[in-house]
């Protein structure tokens, strides 16, 4: 795609995104919601720690998640690091030291499970035992959510966090742990269900003042179909994507399906960068349960049928969040390349 090429042409350090959608068709998969997975198999998440609980007690359990989710044909695997924060695991009994083994283990456990599932590919690919093309070697995103899911109280949600916190406060939480992800061997940064203005530029100042050389791209959370949760205009929040040369692409997550075409085509108009988009299925977080409240959400076939809309506004990445599934992935990869018939590496 021009857009893509104009702006990380071959050989940038930033390119990873960029050739990747492009060797895509221009659109690319990302995985789907992790939590909901991992319960799959069997683990508990309703913890302070939500799903990075599992980083200690069951990293098999993540191992497998990242697989499902290959298997299904992401193109882009999450790290399961979206609520593992330094003073979260403190709070649980933890050393500061075993907190950061937790992050690096993160990223680690993906870039594994990523390695081996493309070597394996490699090798039934030259016995002749799949199609050519059937699946193409994933990025390894590490997740950095907000301030809010360290609080583990809903607040992402609203980005309400009260008048003490501010702009400093913000990169003073962030700045260590994304330091930690972005050494550990991810490749991109995946700055994810963020609910303010002000958090995204404490971000980006970070990746700024750091000068990290790793892509990163920023994705926001939003309840109207106009503006963040906070209140910002979705304009003013891609504008910031767009000024920034350490972010690469604009995204949207976390935000009910049906939304997600309006703000990408607010997005579009004042971006040129690639644009993200994992919607949840529409539902809402009972952050005293810690659970999605069941309702109407939308479908596997609702997320295959939104996925044209979301094309044709301009998203460049798709994928799903909360409650998704690797059926919702293999679902929207079946839908953007029709033609590759994704079906198991797993010997």
């Amino acid at each position: 795609m021009a857009l893509v090429d104009a702006y990380a042409p071959p050989g940038h350090a930033f390119s990873n995104v960029a050739d990747l959608v492009r060797n895509s068709g221009g659109c690319a998969v990302i995985d789907g919601g992790f939590a909901v997975q991992l319960e799959h198999h069997g683990a508990q998440v309703k913890t302070p720690l939500w799903t990075a609980l599992c980083l200690i007690t069951s990293p098999e359990l993540v191992t497998q998640v990242h697989r499902d989710y290959l298997e299904a044909g992401a193109q882009v695997v999450l790290t399961s690091s979206y609520q593992a924060t330094l003073p979260g695991f403190e709070s649980q009994g933890y050393t500061r030291e075993q907190g950061r083994e937790f992050l690096r283990r993160s990223v680690e456990l993906a870039v594994q499970v990523r390695d081996d599932f493309w070597n394996d590919y490699q090798e039934r690919l030259k016995k002749g035992e799949v199609p050519p093309g059937q699946y193409s070697r994933a990025l390894v995103g590490a997740s950095i959510g907000s301030y809010g899911a360290y609080l583990a109280d809903g607040s992402e949600y609203s980005g309400d966090y009260g008048p003490e916190m501010t702009l400093e406060k913000l990169k003073e939480f962030h700045r260590e742990r994304l330091l930690i992800l972005a050494g550990a061997g991810p490749d991109l940064i995946a700055l994810e269900t963020i609910p303010s203005y002000v958090e995204a530029q404490a971000l980006v100042e970070i990746l700024e003042e750091e000068d990290l050389k790793i892509p990163a791209w920023l994705s926001y959370i939003s309840k109207d179909g106009k503006n963040v949760v906070r209140g910002d205009s979705i304009k003013s929040c891609a504008e910031l994507v767009e000024r920034s040369s350490k972010v690469v692409a604009f995204g949207i997550n976390c935000t009910p399906p049906s939304l997600c075409g309006e703000l990408i085509c607010a997005a579009r108009k004042v971006t040129s960068k690639p644009i993200v988009v994992y919607p949840n299925r529409g539902e809402d977080w009972d952050a005293e349960k810690k659970e999605w409240i069941p309702s109407t959400g939308a479908t596997d076939e609702d997320f295959v049928n939104y996925i044209e809309v979301w094309r044709k506004a301009g998203a460049n990445l798709i994928g799903g969040c909360c409650q998704t599934t690797p059926a919702t992935v293999r679902a929207i990869a079946g839908a953007l390349h029709p033609h590759e018939h994704l079906g198991s590496c797993a010997h």
